[in-house]
């Protein structure tokens, strides 16, 4: 496939230009829930086989893929950096990454959802690092909460296991305590805004991700 302007293009094109924190300040419960669904639901199957397609170099597939994965992976990488240019750069980066490494992506191997926001999660953590060793000076507390929900989550599915194991454990676990799970995997919410989405107290989902991850841990075969 050629690494064309392709995914330049469509970024130009369907680019959100909103701050960080605002574009989070109004996500409501319905608008995180669809979201959430989306990801569950579109990105098991429709996404799957989007990527696939783009892997065959199908223009068209990337620009509806783009539609289905830009959101979430812009919304995850502001939550982290807490900055809407370097939340820019990270989501251009991750879609150009997308359709120059498509044809690496297998499905056995997991769900095309799951692939775009592991790579989407790894540079903006690259990129926190490198804030942190250029200015000299430990992540804010606010970037710290931001990245907490989704950072713990990524950590316990990531650690260990194969994706299938996972995905097994995730089932297993009560639609309770996998709704704010997906929530922080899928959209990089905080754990103030699952609690928003759900019409939660912050305690209870605090509770539910520990418990969550717990499980995780457990099913998983890493000691608590």
């Amino acid at each position: 496939m050629r690494a064309t302007a392709g995914p330049r293009t469509l970024w130009g094109r369907a680019h959100d230009s909103r701050h960080c924190a605002s574009r989070h300040t109004q996500v409501g419960e319905a608008v995180a829930k669809r979201q959430a669904s989306e990801a569950r639901h579109i990105g098991a199957a429709e996404t799957d086989r989007l990527l696939v397609s783009v892997a065959a170099g199908s223009r068209d597939a990337f620009s509806r893929l783009y539609d289905v994965a830009a959101g979430p992976i812009y919304g995850m990488a502001c939550r982290v950096l807490q900055d809407q240019g370097r939340a820019e750069e990270v989501a251009q980066e991750v879609m150009l990454e997308v359709w120059q490494s498509a044809p690496r992506y297998r499905p056995e191997n997991g769900h095309a959802m799951t692939w775009m926001m592991t790579i989407a999660h790894h540079r903006a953590v690259d990129s926190v690092r490198t804030l942190q060793r250029s200015a000299e000076r430990e992540r804010t507390v606010s970037q710290q909460e931001a990245a907490l929900a989704y950072d713990d989550v990524v950590e316990t599915v990531e650690s260990i296991g194969e994706r299938e194991q996972v995905r097994s454990c995730l089932k297993e676990l009560t639609a309770e305590l996998r709704q704010p799970v997906m929530l922080a995997y899928y959209q990089g919410l905080t754990q103030t805004e699952i609690a928003a989405a759900l019409s939660l107290p912050l305690g209870t989902v605090k509770s539910r991700l520990r418990r969550a991850l717990t499980h995780l841990r457990h099913c998983l075969g890493d000691p608590p």
